[in-house]
């Protein structure tokens, strides 16, 4: 591998983070192949924006030919019916409905609405993150399951959908959020029944990035899908603003990014995670965007975007490599998180990045 060149303007860094992947790959054996997923979804999300600002046909056609791998013409399709992760890729749904006018799209993503129906709940109401987690909410879950339901609330006209997800996100802030750094804990157990759990908060002990990450990344969603008179909605942007300057504060001064736990930089088996990085990127300059952190802020995104630059390779072919991106992880204590295998090009990392690079895009042109 070598170092890759760092002169592209963020949009150009994210269509080549997307060509290299759409290179290696066909729609349908996307890791992990021919399944209903959130790591597909979290790219092709990146991929669809890219879309979205280019207009280039072969960014849709790709996406389509995910869904069309695993949806028929009826809307039938399996999908893991007891977790959250399941519902993430249902917002790939939206546009291609739009874009082709095919109604099986409109019934699969029916289907995925019909899951927040059967999905167990904690006392308050909060959903398990799946149900091999008994008891316990997560951050990612926020994104995974939050801002599909936002999006369907809006296309479809489901108010007490969007009601119930805002309530997931008050019981997250309720039982996970530090007060004194301002960050939130990867997961709560309403039980206390996890080796992990404390026995008075129930909270997991550290804070990881990426969870983080997808609390900010859907925060930031949950704002451009609200209506600006919606009661939530300047709750939600003063919540945003108090993420960001608590994310800022964690960033390393050297790199421009952020640690696999986050609060912890100074410890020497701790190492800097990208996907986490790109996430924070993203949520700061859409915090900025949205009026709901300063301007000044944006420095703090810069350094990270140009952090992420610098760490990119490029393999024999001449495609982007994207490197330090820790694999699916679960909630557990320090040497849980810090001692994570990390993989090149994971999608958890790609989609992420292409999110924050044009993200960044979109500052530069606005």
């Amino acid at each position: 591998m070598i170092k890759s060149d760092v002169a592209k303007t963020p949009m150009q860094w994210a269509a080549a983070a997307a060509d290299a992947i759409m290179a290696t790959y066909k729609p349908g054996e996307l890791p992990p192949a021919h399944r209903w997923h959130y790591h597909q979804g979290v790219f092709l999300c990146g991929v669809e924006q890219i879309a979205e600002q280019l207009g280039e046909t072969r960014y849709d056609e790709y996406i389509q030919g995910y869904i069309d791998d695993l949806v028929d013409e009826q809307g039938n399709l399996f999908f893991a019916r007891d977790e959250l992760d399941s519902i993430q890729a249902g917002l790939l749904l939206f546009r291609q409905a739009e874009r082709t006018g095919k109604p099986q799209y409109k019934v699969a993503a029916e289907k995925l609405r019909s899951l927040f129906g059967t999905l167990n709940r904690t006392a308050e109401g909060g959903f398990w993150h799946k149900d091999k987690y008994p008891h316990q909410m997560w951050l990612d879950g926020l994104y995974m399951g939050g801002v599909f339901a936002l999006k369907y609330a809006d296309t479809y006209g489901d108010e007490e959908l969007r009601e119930e997800v805002l309530r997931q996100e008050r019981l997250m802030r309720t039982y996970m959020k530090d007060e004194r750094t301002g960050l939130l804990y990867h997961a709560w157990d309403e039980s206390r029944q996890m080796p992990w759990a404390d026995p008075d908060t129930g909270c997991s002990p550290e804070f990881w990035g990426r969870s983080l990450g997808w609390y900010g990344l859907a925060l930031a969603e949950f704002i451009a899908l609200l209506p600006e008179e919606h009661p939530s909605h300047a709750e939600l942007k003063e919540e945003l603003r108090a993420f960001v300057e608590a994310i800022i504060r964690y960033q390393d001064e050297e790199t421009g990014l952020w640690y696999q736990v986050v609060d912890k930089g100074s410890h020497p088996d701790n190492w800097v995670e990208t996907s986490c990085s790109s996430l924070f990127v993203y949520t700061i300059a859409r915090a900025v965007q949205q009026s709901a952190a300063d301007v000044s802020c944006m420095s703090s995104a810069r350094k990270g975007f140009a952090g992420l630059v610098q760490m990119m390779e490029t393999d024999e072919l001449g495609h982007l490599v994207m490197p330090s991106i820790c694999i699916g992880t679960s909630a557990g204590d320090y040497e849980n998180y810090v001692t994570r295998p990390v993989s090149k090009n994971d999608l958890h990392g790609v989609g992420a990045f292409i999110m924050a690079a044009i993200a960044m895009q979109d500052k530069m042109t606005k």
